[in-house]
């Protein structure tokens, strides 16, 4: 039987103010162009960051032993929500006061990331209120909400979206339930807005399983796609080669150190490009990291606090 997906705090997020409308045209000021990290052969490996209660700058802190290059290629912001307005009838983009401090304050909290070599990406996730990735009436109102996603990576300079459709409790205020059509023209709209950034799934929900519609399949449109569930190995289930999926999934400081080590030799000899990690937090987690990163490259993983 798998594991919960998620320790989640979400307590306070429903009596957050929504997030105002972002304004059209909006850029981000992305700083100094990123310094090329040590070379570094083997997997992509990306963190999830619960941002209520840790930094993304943990990220930055491990670096391999041998070679100094960064342990993680990717950061996941966790986690921005589609939300439901009851006015408008229609989906909205919401940050909590937590994810909205990061993004305020992506000149310290981001761009030194980036400047490492280390990508950031804001994951999306359903907040309860019926609002979901795979219900939208229209085209034309998944690409409304596509628009709000790509404007949010324009303004902050971030690197781009992952959705993850859990949450969402579809049905909610009047909504309405999962359509094959609703993530084809979001993904492909997303798509189309942003051609050259990150575009990842988290493998679970209605929207996961709808990646198909009148011809158009969206898979190839996915940058990366993982198994939600930590401490297993699932091979994704979306046509995408080997080099971008991500069977193992561990939970830092959950997942054991030898189940950790196990799927991250598994991912090496399977050949898979992908190895994901969930809740990395602000103590020194070496011994959890270096784990798998002596099966993904050879080396122990280096905390610099």
């Amino acid at each position: 039987m798998f594991t919960p997906v998620r320790s989640r705090i979400r307590t306070a997020a429903l009596a957050l103010s929504a997030i105002t409308a972002l304004a059209l045209g909006a850029t981000a000021t992305t700083g100094a162009a990123a310094a090329p990290a040590p070379a570094k052969q083997g997997p992509t490996s990306v963190a999830y960051v619960e941002v209520n209660n840790n930094s993304m700058l943990n990220v930055g802190k491990y670096t391999l032993a041998n070679g100094g290059g960064n342990v993680f290629d990717v950061a996941v912001i966790f986690a921005a929500n589609i939300n439901y307005d009851t006015g408008t009838k229609a989906a909205t983009l919401y940050f909590n006061e937590n994810v909205q401090r990061v993004l305020d304050n992506a000149a310290t909290q981001i761009r030194p990331l980036q400047q490492k070599g280390i990508k950031v990406v804001l994951s999306v996730l359903g907040n309860h209120q019926g609002a979901g990735f795979a219900n939208f009436p229209s085209r034309q109102a998944a690409s409304t909400f596509a628009k709000q996603l790509s404007d949010t990576v324009a303004k902050y300079g971030l690197d781009g979206i992952d959705f993850d459709d859990e949450y969402a409790d579809y049905g909610n205020n009047g909504t309405g339930q999962p359509n094959a059509s609703s993530f084809v023209y979001l993904v492909s709209a997303l798509r189309a807005n942003m051609p050259d950034k990150i575009i990842s799934l988290y493998n679970i929900g209605p929207a996961a399983s709808r990646l198909s519609y009148g011809g158009v399949d969206v898979s190839s449109k996915f940058d990366y796609a993982w198994n939600p569930y930590y401490g297993t190995w699932q091979v994704p289930g979306i046509a995408l080669p080997k080099s971008k999926l991500s069977p193992a999934a561990v939970e830092i400081g959950g997942t054991s150190q030898s189940t950790a080590a196990n799927l991250a030799r598994r991912t090496v000899s399977e050949g898979y490009g992908v190895y994901l990690t969930y809740n990395l937090d602000g103590a020194d987690r070496s011994a959890d990291v270096s784990a798998f990163t002596r099966e993904l490259y050879g080396s122990d993983a280096h905390y610099t606090p």
